[in-house]
């Protein structure tokens, strides 16, 4: 077969192959990528209670509420993974366009007068009587959806800049232009990213993908330039000591969590840097306090759990292809990358290896639209693996 120089090899062959590697199973399912999640999802629940737990500075009393509203969602979020878990591919694919569009008229209607809620100056949230929807977060599943479809749809044409860059660039810019009027960089940067990864894996041209990713490299730096905050938190990244109690106090806080805790941390509950030192301390921070009362060694563990997700979810990818299911298969790449690229910015954040930025870590960090949105995703995922396993061999 003739390989063209400027074309990227497909990470999923076009045609069915050798079988894919046999997946273990529990009941249906592939039991790493459930043992995964369940970890994350009990180890976060542990962390966020010691995290949030701190005594109220006026009452003095302990705050439990944050532990009972994070249960609930994780609650939630298990019936949102089984329904998910049960959609047929094939409705989600032929819904996968009005999914979308129903996406960016929520993010849409946010800026209309009285109707979004702000706070800390973002309008991102849809406040129905004490309930709090971010349609950001729930964004990235609709996009992953979308592209996984247009993928799908447009495989042998990807070769052409105008199907394989342009149509998805102009996509992903009004989707990033709803995003930033919020302000949302950081949602903004994780889905440009995911988005960049599946078609770099559906096999459009090399040549071609560097460019977009050049532009979208220059787009996303002069964004940053052109906010006096970000410039702020870009010049405390690269020397947070020099104002540790202004615009370097997040860094700064975090990396004393990290340092504290060595490698086998001080021990469950006896974080320091939680006690109002660290701000967002069971979210945008969360991975800090890990390191401080469970060590370097539990970092490199969540670490792990995210890699094994990731593989996982590649390993049905592959499975999908070898049975025809593209739609499925750049679905589960796309979960995949969706959650290890949000779990990577969100350490990186936190060790001082980019500016920083407010992005939770998915399955642990507290809030309820990002537990939720995370279980849609990986009820899909799941789904893909139920809905694309070859049919047991029977005896004649």
């Amino acid at each position: 077969m003739e390989i063209h120089t400027d074309q990227q090899y497909h990470a999923l062959p076009t045609e069915p192959t050798e079988p894919a590697e046999p997946v273990a199973e529990v009941g249906g399912v592939d039991h790493l990528l459930v043992f995964s999640m369940v970890s994350l999802l009990c180890l976060g629940a542990v962390m966020v209670f010691s995290a949030t737990v701190a005594a109220d500075s006026e009452t003095l009393a302990f705050n439990t509420r944050a532990m009972f509203r994070h249960l609930a969602h994780i609650g939630f979020g298990l019936v949102l993974l089984l329904v998910a878990m049960r959609l047929p591919l094939e409705w989600v694919q032929a819904h996968a366009r009005s999914i979308l569009l129903v996406m960016l008229l929520m993010l849409a209607l946010l800026f209309l007068p009285g109707v979004g809620r702000e706070v800390n100056g973002s309008l991102r949230w849809y406040d129905f009587g004490g309930l709090s929807v971010q349609p950001s977060e729930y964004m990235k599943v609709a996009a992953l959806i979308y592209f996984a479809d247009y993928l799908a749809r447009k495989k042998d044409d990807l070769h052409l800049f105008k199907v394989g860059i342009v149509y998805v660039g102009v996509v992903v810019g009004v989707i990033g232009l709803l995003l930033l009027m919020q302000p949302d960089f950081g949602t903004t940067a994780v889905l440009a990213a995911t988005v960049a990864g599946m078609m770099f894996l559906a096999g459009v041209r090399f040549s071609h993908f560097l460019v977009s990713v050049s532009v979208t490299a220059v787009l996303m730096t002069l964004l940053m330039w052109m906010e006096p905050y970000r410039v702020e938190r870009l010049l405390s990244y690269r020397d947070p000591w020099a104002d540790p109690f202004g615009s370097g106090f997040q860094l700064t806080q975090a990396l004393i969590a990290i340092g504290r805790g060595e490698w086998f941390g001080t021990g469950l509950g006896s974080s320091i840097q939680k006690l109002f030192y660290l701000p967002h301390a069971g979210n945008d921070f969360l991975i800090a306090v890990i390191g401080e009362e469970l060590g370097s060694v539990a970092i490199f563990t969540v670490i792990g759990l995210f890699a094994l997700i990731l593989w996982r979810a590649f390993v049905i990818a592959r499975r999908a292809i070898d049975l025809g299911h593209r739609f499925a298969a750049f679905l589960a790449q796309g979960v995949g990358l969706l959650l290890c690229i949000q779990a990577s910015v969100h350490i990186a954040v936190n060790t001082g290896l980019v500016p920083t930025k407010g992005l939770t870590l998915p399955l642990m960090s507290y809030g309820g639209n990002s537990i939720l949105a995370t279980m849609l995703a990986l009820g899909l995922l799941l789904g893909v693996d139920r809905q694309c396993r070859p049919e047991p061999r029977r005896c004649p």
